[in-house]
């Protein structure tokens, strides 16, 4: 394939791949997947990677099968193009998958089915940048079957700890504030945030169990000093000890440093109270284990934590996220990293580019159009020999590029 329409998204691949040691084949390679990713209607597997491509069907599935550093990729296309103010974002995701003898095939929780069901799961790594609020996807990592890596001595959550540990070192340069949803908001996670020299942020139980700090005299007596002034009490709280922010008339914050008896060790809470649809006031506990943030930068961080959800979806219902019909671990952690890193690139290209007070909705919908109707005008112009470089033919090949797009 050779893609004539638009060179701008291979501008983006081939800055990516400026510090890679990889051989001008190997960057070609990745440069026709990614763009092909994006114009692909329908499944995306190895005999349509052939249709559509320049290679076989064995090549894209031995290339498949060899590493290639998606995190340093995604990591270079996040410096280059977002606003430097990132929160890392980690979120696992549930991949439907029939088959029985593919490697870590197993029930995971699907959170839009609200059940466990079968198929595959990936740990996803995204950088939220808060100022754009746009997720950059970093990388993404099977998880394992029962049957696998886990075991008696090993839970699942000792696991997605690992996977962020071994990464802290990237990670850490992008951001020192992990968020997380509040399935995360445990002790042992806690603690391997922090030997990451990272912050978690994450949301507590509606009724968690939380102490105020004491901060009156000391009596001079023998034995350890007071620390601890009581049980929190939702429903009758301390006005003197909360830090008040109203919100609007329905939505106030209520923020203090406090003793989490699960965590074992003081936090920085942000309470929100707010009105239900039925008008009954609720609220919602999140946190921070810096106990110097703001309680508006915590809830601001934790809200942002939402956008990897969207590249989860733009990857699923566009990028053929689910499509891979491999069974080899490694072929499928390059499908899964390739499907959500052309996402990247869509956005880059066609979004964030544009001035922050211009931009409009984006849309994947009319990505993935617009490319599929490039592919296929460059097969038309090459097979009838049209020269589309003659003002008569410029506009209407702009035309046909756009056909069927939202937009147009």
């Amino acid at each position: 394939m050779i893609f004539k329409g638009d060179n701008s998204i291979k501008a983006l691949i081939n800055n990516a791949l400026n510090n890679k040691s990889l051989n001008q084949w190997r960057k070609d390679f990745l440069s026709e997947v990614f763009i092909l990713f994006l114009c692909i209607k329908g499944r995306i597997n190895f005999a349509q990677l052939e249709r559509y491509g320049l290679f076989t069907e064995q090549r894209y599935r031995q290339q498949f099968e060899k590493p290639f550093d998606f995190m340093e990729f995604n990591t270079n296309l996040t410096t280059q193009h977002g606003s430097g103010h990132y929160i890392i974002a980690f979120d696992p995701s549930y991949i439907r998958k029939s088959g029985k003898e593919t490697p870590g095939t197993g029930r995971y929780w699907s959170g839009c089915a609200q059940a466990s069901k079968w198929g595959l799961e990936i740990g996803g790594i995204a950088a939220v940048d808060v100022d754009n609020n746009f997720a950059f996807h970093l990388d993404a990592i099977q998880t394992p079957s029962s049957k696998g890596a886990l075991n008696d001595e090993k839970s699942l959550l000792d696991w997605y700890g690992d996977v962020l540990y071994q990464r802290k070192d990237a990670l850490s340069k992008i951001s020192t504030y992990l968020v997380a949803d509040a399935y995360f908001s445990k002790r042992p996670f806690l603690e391997k945030v922090r030997s990451m020299q990272m912050h978690l942020i994450s949301r507590l139980r509606d009724d968690a169990d939380l102490k105020y700090l004491y901060y009156g005299p000391r009596t001079g007596k023998r034995g350890r000093p007071k620390k601890h002034d009581g049980k929190i009490d939702w429903n009758n709280l301390k006005d003197d000890y909360f830090e008040r922010v109203q919100v609007d008339d329905t939505t106030t914050i209520h923020s203090a440093v406090v003793f989490s008896k699960s965590f074992k060790c003081n936090i920085k809470i942000s309470c929100v109270f707010f009105l239900n649809d039925k008008g009954k006031e609720t609220r919602k506990i999140y946190f921070s284990s810096d106990l110097e943030m703001l309680s508006t930068d915590i809830l601001e961080y934790y809200r942002s934590r939402f956008q990897i959800e969207f590249v989860y979806r733009d990857g699923k219902q566009f990028t053929g996220l689910e499509h891979c019909q491999a069974r080899s671990e490694n072929k499928l952690n390059f499908h899964f990293n390739a499907s959500l890193t052309s996402v990247n690139l869509a956005r880059i290209s066609h979004w964030l580019s544009i001035p922050k007070d211009q931009r409009p909705a984006f849309s994947m919908a009319d990505v993935k159009t617009l490319y599929h109707n490039t592919i296929l005008i460059e097969r038309f112009i090459d097979v009838f020999a049209i020269n589309p470089n003659t003002r008569k033919n410029q506009k209407i090949v702009k035309e046909l590029m756009k056909y069927g797009t939202l937009a147009a």
